[in-house]
């Protein structure tokens, strides 16, 4: 049983499976630490062709990011109150930025004992285009990492 783990959530049903996992893995006093991020945008430049050549970041104005990230606590708050109902200890935060880099930090400041997180299960050419968080997060691995494939997710 881990005493700390960290559980980053996109908003997505498929990421919230993740929290099935980290339940049956925490230690009866252990704690669980949600985190989601607000993603910087990016606008893309395009070419002849339908693959961005370059990818830009946009600045969201002060009024849309604070909206994002009230969204994003409240978002946060339902999940951890749900746990916290089945008497676990859950605490959250809202991050900015890219949302590798915060769960890399985040896992290194609060000294987790693993991340438990889903993949997407994206491959081939969106992967590709779009990258994976998840797999950067393994590449800078802070701490064990727990991955719950997207198919699994799905019931497959």
């Amino acid at each position: 049983m881990l005493n700390h783990l960290l559980v980053p959530l996109d908003g997505s049903e498929l990421s919230e499976v993740a929290l099935e996992y980290a339940q049956r893995i925490i230690a009866p006093d252990g704690k669980i630490t949600l985190l989601s991020v607000v993603d910087i945008p990016f606008s893309q430049s395009y070419y002849l062709y339908d693959v961005p050549v370059a990818v830009v970041p946009e600045t969201l104005s002060d009024e849309k990011m604070e909206e994002a990230q009230r969204y994003t606590r409240e978002y946060l708050l339902r999940r951890a109150e749900s746990l916290q109902a089945k008497g676990l200890k859950v605490d959250y935060l809202v991050e900015t930025g890219f949302p590798e880099n915060a769960i890399v930090e985040l896992a290194k400041l609060r000294q987790v004992d693993a991340i438990v997180m889903s993949t997407h299960g994206r491959s081939g050419l969106t992967r590709l285009l779009y990258g994976s968080v998840t797999q950067r997060v393994l590449n800078a691995m802070p701490c064990p990492v727990f991955v719950i494939p997207g198919r699994l997710a799905q019931g497959d």
